[in-house]
Parts: C-alpha cells; structure tokens; sequence
C-alpha cells in the first residue's frame, strides 16, 4: 500500500480491518489484499483496488460486497468502486506481521 494517504483515506483503510477473510478469521488489509484506496471529497467517492489469494477464490464477491458494505457505513462515504488488481500477483510477503503470527502459530505458514 502506498504510504502518501490521506487522513480519510487512512480512517477509511483503518475501517477495513472490520471485514474479514471468507476463510480465515484475519482482516482483508493484514492479509495484504487492499492494493490501493483512494477519496474523493468532491463528490463523497472511494475507489478501492483489491486483489485476492487466488484468482478462482469462490468468496471474491461476497469479500467485495463486504468491503463496499463497510465502507458505505462511513458518513463520509456516498459510494464505492472496487477494481479487482492481479498485478502484482498477492504473495504471503504482503501479509501484515500480526497476520504472519496468526498463521504461523495454526500452522498454515512457516
């Protein structure tokens, strides 16, 4: 994620730990898979680039649904448009280090 983020766009990324994965009990921002948020005030819009762990994960609708749903909650929000990013394809170096604990400590990861 890039680190030049606005106050919004920071509170707006910070809401994101809300929405979990459909598989794991980790959020979608530890998990690495928020590539990009940005707002609009202008006209109250966020776009989000997200990607996801595999590219036939049977859950990326309900995971975008959760994500749009969380973000609309925000009173600054009046809509969302998710883009679905394969590049840089996901690798476990973008999992946040608690998430790396987590998932070390079941076993998942080394």
């Amino acid at each position: 994620m890039n680190g030049n983020l606005s106050p919004a766009e920071e509170k707006l990324l910070a809401v994101l730990h809300d929405v979990e994965d459909a598989e794991l009990p980790l959020d979608v921002v530890d998990l690495g898979l928020i590539y990009g948020i940005r707002y609009r005030e202008s006209d109250r819009h966020v776009d989000v680039k997200m990607t996801f762990t595999a590219m036939g994960c049977p859950a990326m609708e309900f995971m975008m649904m959760d994500v749009r749903e969380r973000l609309l909650r925000e009173p600054l929000v009046d809509s969302v448009a998710i883009e679905v990013v394969w590049d840089p394809p996901w690798d476990k170096r973008r999992l946040a280090p608690r998430a790396v604990a987590q998932l070390g400590g079941w076993g998942i990861i080394p």
